[in-house]
């Protein structure tokens, strides 16, 4: 067991969690982002970060400090912490960047991983390779291959308490993506990057995105934290958290900012178009669009740097609050409305629904059916695992409403989408207990058609009759041949109860 991470909540496989990071004498809240600093160019000094924003953990980049001249001798003399003015945690990277950008760097990881303990880093990276999405899968393994190797040369790199970074690259390939995960696990290394991933973010492709974390996580233990390398916009945070990702680096504040891009949890909008600000942070309450448009370039640029940040920080405190009081999914029900892609991530997200029910809790305060995607929640496939508990025998009514049908049943069980049947005795325990629309998309319909199998092939020695109100002809075709369908309009008048 890792002992620099412990998780304390969990809504599906989102969580609130503890880093702790020794070096720093820092305990980091997680999910938590990391603001990126250019040593050369800070858009907002490093100790605004920490006394306006929240931030309790920061990124900067050793290699850059590595090889320039005005600042290597500066921050091995100050010291990282002194130099960027920055009391929280900082992790640096390695210059992997600048190997996918450039195609060489001249640095080995003993070499990097040095410099970074001697800088005073908190937590420090190797050299990898960032290989990009949809290469051949040669080169994919190859260049995997090498980043494993690289890792086991940390592993013998003496950095005292700095954590270190165990990047996890593959490309776009699953399996490779979760046997370097299972190869970084292995490693006494402490936190646990996905890389090159930033090209399929730029790209919209979450689905490729929700893929490879999937993969990822499936290859890691619980007690490893995950870092969504290059995730900084915030409109796809929450459902990176719902994935299982804790750490996320944006250096979208400032690079947006420069383009006078306006950061939203929907999307991005360009400053020329606005002409009201819809946030209430500091910047959006004491400045217009067109007040901020008649400002110099660097002047405005600061600000829409500014609330970039204050959205993106936000943002995190809506997740975190969200898992607190278990409603993520719902959250991320409402983010993925906002982009047709994003709604693409969540549904391949709910594909790998078994991994998200492992640990999403038994109770929550609520459920909320929202949507198609409700249906495909761990909650309702738990609810279905659970019937083959259950021992029945006799005449066994399954019915929207208990109530129905005038003739004697041994047990009168109810019906309600999208979790299926269940006893009378359950139906004030979560999730029955659901906020459900009174009409139901077919989807709902067929998730409880599914427990209603499910519960009819665990007993085969009752016999059902089912009373389904206002069903989809379609669904109810898909039940077992052996259960008498009655029409629902042998209803009785007088019924016990409605559900």
């Amino acid at each position: 067991m890792r002992d620099v991470f412990e998780v304390r909540t969990y809504d599906g496989a989102g969580r609130l969690g503890e880093l702790t990071v020794p070096r720093a004498d820092v305990t980091v809240e997680t999910p938590a982002l990391l603001p990126v600093v250019n040593p050369h160019v800070q858009t907002l000094e490093p100790s605004r970060l920490q006394s306006e924003f929240g931030a309790e953990i920061m990124i900067t980049n050793s290699y850059i400090l590595h090889g320039s001249g005005d600042l290597r001798e500066t921050v091995l003399e100050e010291g990282l912490h002194d130099m960027l003015g920055f009391d929280g945690a900082i992790m640096t990277d390695s210059g992997s960047f600048q190997l996918a950008e450039y195609g060489e760097i001249d640095v080995t990881t003993p070499e990097i991983l040095q410099f970074q303990h001697d800088i005073g880093s908190d937590i420090g990276t190797p050299v990898d390779i960032p290989t990009p999405p949809d290469v051949e899968r040669e080169q994919a393994a190859s260049e995997l291959a090498t980043t494993q190797e690289r890792l086991e040369v940390a592993e013998g790199v003496d950095v005292g308490e700095m954590l270190v970074n165990a990047p996890i690259q593959g490309s776009t390939y699953t399996d490779l993506r979760r046997e370097a995960a299972e190869h970084a696990y292995g490693t006494s290394l402490d936190v646990f990057p996905i890389g090159a991933v930033v090209p399929l973010l730029n790209s919209y492709r979450y689905a490729d995105v929700a893929e490879i974390v999937d993969s990822v996580k499936r290859g890691l233990g619980g007690d490893a934290p995950v870092h969504l390398f290059g995730a900084g916009h915030p409109m796809m945070f929450a459902l990176a958290v719902a994935m299982g990702c804790d750490l996320f680096d944006s250096a979208a504040y400032a690079l947006y900012a420069r383009d006078e891009r306006y950061l939203t949890v929907r999307g991005t909008e360009h400053l020329e178009d606005l002409e009201y600000f819809p946030c209430h942070c500091p910047i959006c309450s004491d400045y217009t669009p067109a007040e901020l448009r008649k400002m110099d370039d660097q002047a405005a640029e600061d600000l829409l740097a500014e609330h970039n940040l204050h959205v993106s920080f936000g943002e995190m405190r809506t997740i975190k609050q969200a898992i607190k009081e278990g409603s993520l999914f719902e959250l991320v029900e409402q983010r993925a409305r906002n982009h047709p892609t994003m709604l693409d991530g969540y549904r391949t997200l709910l594909d790998g629904v078994d991994r998200l029910e492992a640990s999403d809790p038994a109770s929550k305060d609520a459920f909320f059916h929202v949507s198609t995607e409700s249906s495909r929640r761990p909650e309702v496939v738990r609810h279905h695992e659970r019937l083959d508990r259950f021992d029945l025998d006799g005449e066994i009514l399954l019915a929207t409403d208990r109530g129905a049908l005038d003739r004697e049943f041994d047990e009168r069980w109810a019906v309600t989408p999208p979790f299926g049947p269940y006893p009378p005795a359950l139906s004030e325990a979560y999730p029955l207990t659901a906020e459900v629309p009174e009409r139901f998309e077919r989807q709902a319909y067929a998730a409880a058609a599914e427990g209603i199998r499910r519960l009819v092939a665990v007993n085969p020695d009752a016999e059902f009759t089912v009373a389904l109100w206002d069903w989809p002809d379609d669904v109810l075709e898909t039940l077992p041949d052996d259960i008498r369908v009655e029409s629902t309009d042998s209803y009785s008048e007088k019924t016990e109860e409605s559900v």
